[in-house]
């Protein structure tokens, strides 16, 4: 089966309705260029301080997503909003969620994110996400024209545990909407999304911020990877989109050449 996708590379603000427009148009782009699924990056609606971020929480669905509904009705397209500040019970941390939205313009499924970014890293970024997001706790799979989708959020990619279930869960695509940081994304970005797609015979797609707030710039290099660790497209340094064609036989080929599924010994792990 033949999947077209594409992926926004946003540089979000701290201007709510600047960057829902933006995205929303660029979606809108890709659409109607032919895209079934358009994935965009993490903290679309809002990129500064904690007390904005906070203040930008909305209920899903929502304003954050009604915009993108409205494009995925008009195209008769699956749109993943790849992270907003959705409220929770604690106004003090909103939760960091995924919403993916239905060709009906329907909120499809919802995953918020699970590990959070409490990080000090030297001569790099310290955060400490956890004070203004409260964790998801459970995994997230959806389906997508018959093509299943793992959902994941940024820092989710340093956990493979994360992706090896989901690829149980019979996840062929996994996205990783992110605002992954500069510092790091120059020696981790691309290891780590070509790992999870190595290790799991499954697409990865990596919808990403770029620039940013000064002191934390993020690293783009949106990118998709294919099962066998492929890069198959990537974007410039600059707000755009990427596309390519997903193919579930691609991902049916390597499994049966490599079936490191089938071949876990999960009795031997524990000991």
């Amino acid at each position: 089966m033949r999947l077209p996708v594409a992926l926004i590379q946003l540089n979000a603000t701290t201007d709510v309705g600047v960057n829902i427009a933006t995205a929303v148009g660029l979606a809108d782009e890709a659409a109607a260029g032919g895209a079934r699924l358009v994935a965009l990056p993490e903290y679309l609606q809002y990129r500064g301080a904690d007390d904005g971020f906070r203040a930008s929480a909305r209920p899903i669905p929502g304003p954050h997503t009604d915009p993108f509904a409205e494009v995925a009705r008009r195209r008769g397209a699956w749109i993943l909003v790849g992270s907003t500040a959705e409220t929770s019970p604690d106004p003090d941390r909103p939760f960091n969620s995924s919403a993916l939205i239905a060709p009906d313009g329907s909120i499809a499924a919802v995953y918020r994110k699970l590990h959070l970014f409490d990080v000090a890293v030297d001569d790099g970024p310290s955060d400490t996400e956890s004070a203004r997001v409260t964790a998801g706790d459970r995994l997230v799979t959806a389906k997508v024209d018959g093509v299943t989708l793992g959902l994941t959020i940024c820092y989710d990619l340093r956990f493979p545990e994360l992706y090896r279930a989901l690829a149980m869960a019979g996840a062929q695509v996994l996205t990783v909407p992110a605002n992954f940081t500069e510092r790091t994304g120059r020696d981790h970005w691309e290891v780590l999304l070509r790992a999870r797609a190595i290790e799991n015979g499954a697409y990865v797609l990596a919808p990403a911020q770029i620039d940013g707030p000064p002191g934390q710039p993020a690293y783009g290099h949106s990118m998709i990877v294919d099962p066998w660790g492929t890069v198959i497209a990537q974007a410039a340094d600059a707000v755009g989109i990427i596309r390519a064609d997903i193919e579930t036989d691609r991902v049916t080929a390597v499994r049966r050449q490599i079936p490191v599924l089938a071949n876990r010994r999960p009795e031997a792990y524990s000991s």
